[in-house]
């Protein structure tokens, strides 16, 4: 009898006692339309896609048609109010850069139903510097929509303004940067007092010699979110150790096999 509680305790505490951190949330791609199912090297990352290469969940394809005016990605075309400047369209084709080939964004992962994409990003908290440069470039381009997700007609292919809708400035219908970065793509992004460096929001511009900055920012929001659950509310967010987890049974029933033992 002994023997078999001390082998059921063995086979609790080889079940329970280490928990790894879940690393769900890091390191992974969106599960959408045009992204790889993992992450990884990239060399031939095109141009403002490029400082992705090292670890990307876009192709050197997708990369190359989120640089182009008509792009086959989703026949979305920037200029439906006459030509974009291309000081703003730059701050377009790195928020398309960021989507397609960011593998940092799984802390801010939702679920959608869809026809062509089964998840989507919501509420990324994109750096201050990020969005003020976004709206300040963009202030005299025009537009017909503040939500560019939906509403548009599609009759000829691509998105043309809806009827009876006007091409206004970019500051005419987004008043404050705010408005810009979390109405522009139905609240994927959220705008943030955090500064670039800061550790606690998404960059779309960064320099690749200098790393990822993004990797720590998802580490961190990715341990905010588990640190809700009570058995690793003291977790270190830099730590990426297992953490112990015994049950209550099995600390009820050691002090038992010790005896038997």
């Amino acid at each position: 009898a002994g023997m078999a509680v001390v082998l059921v305790l063995l086979v609790l505490l080889t079940a329970h006692a280490v928990v790894p951190v879940k690393e769900s949330l890091l390191n992974i791609c969106i599960d959408a339309k045009h992204h790889k199912s993992q992450p990884g090297p990239e060399d031939k990352l095109h141009d403002q896609c490029s400082p992705w290469k090292d670890n990307a969940c876009c192709t050197a394809n997708t990369s190359s048609e989120a640089h182009k005016d008509q792009s086959s990605l989703y026949n979305f075309n920037w200029n439906h109010c006459g030509v974009m400047p291309p000081k703003c369209k730059r701050h377009f084709i790195q928020d398309t850069c960021l989507y397609e080939c960011s593998p940092n964004l799984g802390p801010w992962i939702d679920q959608v139903d869809s026809s062509w994409r089964r998840e989507r990003i919501l509420h990324v908290p994109l750096c201050r510097e990020d969005c003020e440069e976004w709206w300040e470039d963009c202030r005299d381009s025009l537009t017909c929509k503040e939500n560019w997700h939906k509403g548009w007609n599609w009759a000829t292919g691509t998105n043309r303004c809806p009827w009876g809708s006007m091409c206004r400035a970019f500051s005419e219908v987004f008043l404050r940067p705010k408005d810009l970065c979390e109405q522009i793509w139905s609240n994927s992004y959220k705008y943030t007092s955090e500064r670039r460096g800061s550790g606690r929001c998404i960059q779309m511009w960064f320099d690749p010699a200098q790393g990822n900055p993004n990797v720590v920012v998802a580490k961190y929001y990715a341990w905010k979110k588990r640190s809700s659950s009570p058995q690793v509310e003291h977790e270190n967010p830099e730590s990426d150790q297992a953490v112990c987890a015994l049950p209550w049974s099995v600390l009820l029933l050691l002090p038992l096999a010790l005896v038997l033992l």
